[in-house]
């Protein structure tokens, strides 16, 4: 009977310790905001997937927490949720699974004593699935409370061959109206918007009115148009939300805040326009309470991530004014911190003071996400994170009646609420928190670990920008090194910021130092840092990081002769760099759905451009193939450097990654065992990130196992 060595017993046990802690993963103040209600997610290692749950608190005038409720309600099979403006009613999309692989949508309405209707969507058969990803999907109520709108996929007629034996050949009509079937489009290829948004082709907007209970397709917006994140206008007479081009391509959409769209308007009878300007990349449209709409906004194309504008467009107009603006470097705040421009990839739900003229938000700001006030009509921001202690990450999740409900987060602290009344305006930098969660905290190990930010800077450098951030995390645990762990987040327009990970707090329970690596071409930087890395992947993220491993080997308890590597995607490709650019400093490698070859990438990807832009040109796929441009991608990829790498690699795939596809893993390992590399690949069902219960409870242990096992702990 095979039996578990007892290094896979420890790393098990942590793990089965630290799932237990759960997630926060959203909260909403009712109007009055004297009751919250915090949204919570827990890994249920029996049932293999996680079990999502609410906890409700009562507030007294002083925002402290007077009463709560005595046992979590599992909010599970609960998709989106709403409640209605004035707190009558609260809608819910449900999705229930029958059998094994069928499942079924259902709108519920609930007023404040019993469910008053359900509409089984699945049985309506108007359109398909409701979408409730964070690109596409919404669920809003009308301002008089008589009508939703949401977001789901077209109806698609029904297809069958050219010859079929019937037993009537008199056309029928199916429940959309169309003479159905269609001869000879059964197969005919449709494209989805990738990655994490498979079987995603085309979306409709859907009004549902209570009264007579009727659904109607939204009609008026153009074909080749895909809207999403839509919502009432405040006189529920039409819907603005955004709109994607979908030719002569859709392009990856999960992650990339670079694709064409418009913010539009669209009346309930059909007449439709675009309010924001050509050649833009929209989302995160919202109204304030006096009507006037703000999104953020960015060049389309370049970077699939970047620094946003926040702009304006003033109610019964068509000018359109911009609060906060693309910054390349740094500004100081009303309160004298620096501010490195918008990359929150969306606003607050709701996230205007009472009077609209302030605007509450929160971005990533280097090694943290910071949380800001912004008068509107003079432009002052400032900075009202809740750092009167520890450092921690600070997101905003909703305003309502001038109160502030934000989560609060740190390495060596699971996710809270806090919540804060607004200050008068001109008084914002002193803003005080007051925590309403009380649950969750960290195990003992991780609670009083060190936590260090570093910026580092390279010496003598003539680029135009040189210093980038890292996080450096390790046990507290005197007269004793570390095996060190170096972490290059994804992306690469990514960051990583000082906020509760299993994965961090799993590595620092067993022994390891960590260090999280913001290079060049991070966001929460500037939008110079992100247009620096351009051109030069493969050549300044690597010197970056190891730049960070030699400042952690010199300046803290650190074994330089246990150095790791562990990275996803972009991050993988900064890994699989490392090891064959330096191939006797580091010991092992973890690589999880790694870029390997650029070149052959490019013809497999969703994210076709993001080859092209990372490899400094830009993105067509008109005229002939540029032999010049596949060579630049080829030369700045690990398979360029794969026959020098010594250290043990393990590399975690998933077969259903549409972002880089796992056959560029697979070409690696083949490449590693030819050169006697001791090479393990696994391979799980599921996308690119991993996330799936099981996918990320094997790969974490088993990546953990691979590190001890090769570094002989």
């Amino acid at each position: 009977m095979w039996k578990m060595s007892s290094q896979l017993e420890t790393i098990v046990a942590a793990y089965k310790t630290l799932t237990k802690i759960p997630s926060l993963t959203g909260g909403k103040l009712n109007n009055a905001a004297n009751k919250v209600t915090a949204k919570w997610s827990v890994r249920n290692l029996d049932k293999g997937k996680n079990t999502s749950y609410a906890t409700s608190y009562t507030l007294d005038s002083e925002l402290y927490v007077t009463d709560e409720s005595d046992f979590g309600t599992d909010i599970s099979n609960e998709i989106l949720s709403a409640i209605s403006p004035r707190e009558n009613y609260k809608a819910i999309i449900r999705e229930e699974k029958n059998g094994k692989d069928a499942k079924k949508q259902y709108l519920e309405v609930w007023n404040t004593n019993t469910l008053s209707q359900s509409v089984d969507l699945t049985a309506l058969d108007i359109h398909g699935d409701v979408y409730a990803d964070s690109e596409f999907g919404s669920l809003d109520w009308s301002p008089d409370e008589k009508a939703l709108v949401y977001v789901a996929e077209k109806k698609l007629p029904k297809f069958e061959p050219y010859i079929k034996r019937k037993a009537e050949e008199k056309p029928k009509l199916d429940g959309s109206g169309e003479t159905a079937p269609r001869k000879g489009e059964e197969f005919l290829y449709r494209q989805d918007w990738g990655e994490q948004l498979v079987g995603k082709h085309l979306s409709v907007v859907v009004v549902f009115k209570l009264a007579t209970e009727t659904f109607t397709v939204l009609s008026g917006i153009p074909d080749g148009m895909c809207p999403g994140q839509v919502r009432f206008s405040p006189d529920g007479n039409s819907v603005v939300g955004v709109v994607w081009e979908t030719e002569p391509r859709r392009l990856g959409l999960i992650f990339c805040t670079n694709r064409p769209s418009y913010i539009f308007e669209c009346t309930l009878d059909g007449a439709f326009r675009k309010l924001s300007g050509d050649g833009l990349a929209v989302r995160s449209p919202r109204l304030s309470p006096a009507g006037d709409l703000v999104w953020l906004q960015r060049e389309a194309g370049g970077p699939h991530h970047a620094c946003h504008q926040l702009v304006i467009m003033k109610k019964n107009t068509n000018t359109i004014t911009t609060l906060i603006d693309i910054i390349d470097t740094e500004v100081k705040t009303e309160n004298g911190y620096s501010f490195t421009g918008l990359y929150c990839q969306s606003l607050p739900h709701k996230c205007f003071s009472a009077d609209g003229k302030r605007l509450v938000l929160s971005t990533q700001h280097h090694a943290e996400i910071r949380a800001y006030v912004l008068h509107i009509e003079s432009g002052s921001i400032t900075d009202i994170s809740n750092n009167r202690g520890s450092p921690y990450s600070t997101s905003v999740v909703d305003v309502r009646s001038d109160v502030i409900l934000v989560t609060c987060s740190s390495l060596v602290t699971p996710g809270q609420l806090y919540i804060a009344r607004l200050p008068a305006v001109g008084s914002e930098a002193a803003t005080s928190w007051s925590r309403v969660t009380c649950n969750c905290d960290a195990t003992a190990p991780v609670a009083a670990a060190r936590v260090r930010y570093l910026q580092l800077q390279h010496a003598n450098s003539t680029d135009s920008v040189n210093s980038f951030s890292a996080i450096y995390m390790a046990p507290n645990i005197e007269n004793k090194q570390f095996p060190l762990i170096v972490w290059p987040h994804g992306g690469p327009h990514s960051n990583f910021v000082n906020a509760y990970s299993l994965e961090a707090a799993l590595f620092t329970t067993l022994g390891f130092a960590s260090l999280q690596v913001n290079y060049r071409g991070s966001t929460g930087a500037g939008q110079a840092s992100v247009n620096f890395l351009l051109k030069r992947v493969g050549d300044a993220d690597v010197r970056d990081c190891k730049l960070a491993t030699d400042y952690a080997v010199q300046n803290f308890p650190i074994d330089a002769t246990k150095l790791c590597l562990m990275g996803g995607s972009h991050g993988g490709f900064l890994v699989t760099h490392l090891s064959g650019q330096y191939p006797d400093l580091y010991a092992a490698v973890v690589s999880r759905n790694p870029v390997i070859d650029v070149a052959s990438m490019f013809n497999s990807t969703d994210i076709a451009d993001w080859c092209a832009a990372e490899s400094g040109f830009d993105f067509t796929e008109k005229g002939p193939v540029s032999e010049e441009q596949l060579l630049a991608m080829r030369r700045c990829s690990p398979i360029a450097h794969v026959h020098k790498v010594k250290a043990p690699t393990a590399l975690m795939l998933g077969s259903g990654d549409k972002r880089v596809p796992h056959f560029q893993g697979l070409e690696y390992a083949r490449r590693l065992k030819a050169n006697g590399v001791p090479t393990r690949i696994y391979m799980y069902d599921d996308n690119h990130s991993l996330s799936s219960p099981a996918a990320e409870m094997d790969n974490l242990i088993n990546g953990a196992h691979w590190f001890m096992e090769h570094l002989q702990l």
